[in-house]
């Protein structure tokens, strides 16, 4: 059952972390820290819904320990890989678009806006936490989906971050491991997660949280994800665009076989 006044909650939740991290971007001159923000906000939404939803089935167990060991990584990871870089190049962009004065436009142009994505987003999580019916196998259906995405996600991250570590490999293509089959392991991960999400949380009679996944897919797809991504990415790395013709954008699948000129050869 769906609970307005719940699901307000989770939003009155994140809206003050999200309102404590741009005043330290302020002291920062960096947006950037909302990235390893990004998903604290939904363990926030959760935690909520748990306790305000006073609800102690398997599946509010279930669903709390997939989002504590899924925010967590992704925090740390992130923090740790962002620490001593300044501001992400995207975040320089759109600050670049909105002086002067980016400093109260962040307010509402990043930060505002991620914690009502986020909000929109937790809805499989409230739906699966308020629910008292019993697991089913599309729980299980879902945890499973949900233990592919951390996989694609943890690993690729991991590899990647190998890759860029070691000296000899600067300016050069990541399209080793998963990123062998996919250009965005990491993407193809979280939308995996978020799928396993709503999985479990149809089982608990949320049909209507379809919103919630079909909105990350968009952003992972068409917005915040492969296309802003790769929008310039070519450019800067030319031998990209042989990677982009032999590597899948999103779903993992064996490389295609290029040829050339001279004959095929194996990508």
């Amino acid at each position: 059952m769906f609970s307005l006044a719940l699901w307000l909650g989770g939003l009155a939740t994140i809206a003050p972390l999200m309102v404590l991290a741009w005043l330290l971007s302020l002291k920062l001159r960096n947006v950037s820290i909302i990235d390893t923000l990004w998903s604290v906000m939904f363990l926030l939404a959760a935690s909520c819904y748990a306790i305000a939803g006073d609800s102690r089935s398997p599946r509010t167990l279930l669903v709390l320990v997939l989002v504590t060991l899924w925010a967590a990584r992704l925090a740390i990871y992130i923090g740790w890989r962002n620490h001593g870089h300044g501001e992400d190049r995207r975040y320089q962009q759109i600050r670049a678009r909105n002086n002067p004065g980016f400093e109260w436009k962040s307010l509402y142009l990043v930060f505002a806006l991620q914690a009502l994505l986020a909000w929109v987003i937790s809805l499989p999580l409230l739906a699966a936490v308020h629910s008292t019916a019993p697991l089913g196998l599309l729980d299980a259906a879902g945890a499973l989906l949900w233990a592919i995405g951390l996989y694609f996600e943890a690993v690729g991250d991991a590899q990647l971050a190998r890759f860029k570590a070691d000296p000899a490999q600067r300016g050069q293509v990541m399209d080793r491991g998963l990123w062998r089959y996919t250009r965005h392991p990491n993407y193809f991960g979280e939308f995996c997660l978020w799928w396993g999400y709503y999985l479990i949380a149809l089982s608990a009679g949320g049909w209507w949280s379809l919103p919630a996944p079909l909105l990350m897919s968009l952003l992972l797809l068409k917005v915040s994800g492969v296309t802003l991504l790769e929008q310039d990415i070519a450019e800067r790395r030319p031998s990209y665009r042989e990677y982009v013709q032999r590597t899948s954008a999103f779903v993992p699948r064996p490389p295609r076989r290029l040829h050339s000129a001279s004959g095929s050869r194996a990508s």
